[in-house]
């Protein structure tokens, strides 16, 4: 059996059309259940999942109280009934043969060697893309064909699919590393990508198995970029701050950042000064990402 595990706050809009999606899968309905992880959603969450408890066999609602994408990540793998567990954003939309993409490598004959498959993710945008942030929204597009992927290669958690036996080993998603209201951290699923593969374990990729996920106009805002470079950078930190080689690590990064970080709001000023407003902002999205760096990594080293 399968579990979809739709993790989702505040999104009930975007989450019927997740929905919708789900509804047409083509997976026999027997070997699949689906959940919606509702991690404290104030809107119509609870009212859109009463409305496709009929087009979806398996459909249940989960409430987790505890606040953050990876509290909701656990909560759906202790409730899980399924030998693996499709994690999905509640903001992708799937073709109808989605799940069986997704968990067709773990019935190969290499499918006691995968540890987790990850599909491909297409940015869309139905707001439209301003120019200027278009080059950081592009598809992982890592293979071809379904395969393993190199170890500087993650897969994303909108799309991640993982055998639930591999949690009893080695441990749950990290809790300091994700999402919660208002903060943008994102090293949630690739922390346990790294998990993955220090377990002697491979991941893969199916590009077959895509989803395409909805960027709305708030989120190619100015705005939103600078907070989500920030907040991205200091995840990274974090998620290498506690492996080998750390203190290297960090002291290495400290120096650099704070060059690039002057060097790039130095550039801005110039673009602005020219007239290029779109590479202005370019430029002080990287430097705001070099002080998420900065930041983090002296709280790191005064701990």
């Amino acid at each position: 059996m399968v579990t979809v595990a739709i993790c989702t706050y505040n999104r009930a809009g975007t989450l019927r059309q997740t929905l919708e999606g789900v509804a047409q899968q083509t997976y026999p309905a027997g070997r699949r259940e689906v959940m919606v992880i509702d991690n404290n959603s104030t809107d119509d969450t609870a009212s859109v999942v009463i409305a496709f408890a009929g087009k979806i066999p398996g459909l249940r609602r989960v409430l987790e109280t505890r606040q953050g994408l990876d509290h909701a990540r656990n909560r759906a793998i202790e409730e899980a009934r399924g030998e693996i567990v499709l994690f999905a954003d509640d903001d992708i939309l799937v073709e109808s043969d989605w799940i069986a993409r997704m968990t067709e490598p773990f019935g190969t004959t290499q499918g006691g060697r995968v540890g987790a498959v990850g599909g491909e993710v297409i940015p869309v945008f139905p707001d439209g893309l301003p120019a200027w942030i278009a080059e950081w929204h592009s598809p992982l597009a890592f293979r071809t064909d379904a395969g393993p992927i190199s170890r500087n290669q993650c897969p994303m958690g909108a799309n991640l699919a993982i055998p639930r036996a591999i949690f009893a080993t080695i441990g749950m998603f990290h809790t300091g590393l994700d999402r919660t209201a208002g903060s943008y951290f994102s090293g949630g699923d690739s922390e346990m990508v790294g998990r993955i593969r220090a377990a002697g374990l491979e991941v893969w990729f199916s590009p077959q198995g895509a989803v395409r996920h909805q960027m709305p106009a708030e989120r190619t805002t100015f705005r939103y970029a600078v907070r989500h470079a920030f907040d991205s950078a200091r995840s990274r930190v974090l998620d290498r701050a506690g492996g080998p080689g750390a203190l290297g690590y960090l002291l290495t990064r400290l120096p650099a950042n704070a060059f690039k970080a002057a060097a790039l709001a130095f550039l801005a000023l110039i673009f602005a000064l020219v007239g290029l407003r779109g590479r202005a902002k370019q430029a002080l999205v990287r430097a705001w990402r070099c002080c998420g760096y900065l930041y983090q990594i002296v709280r790191c080293l005064v701990r």
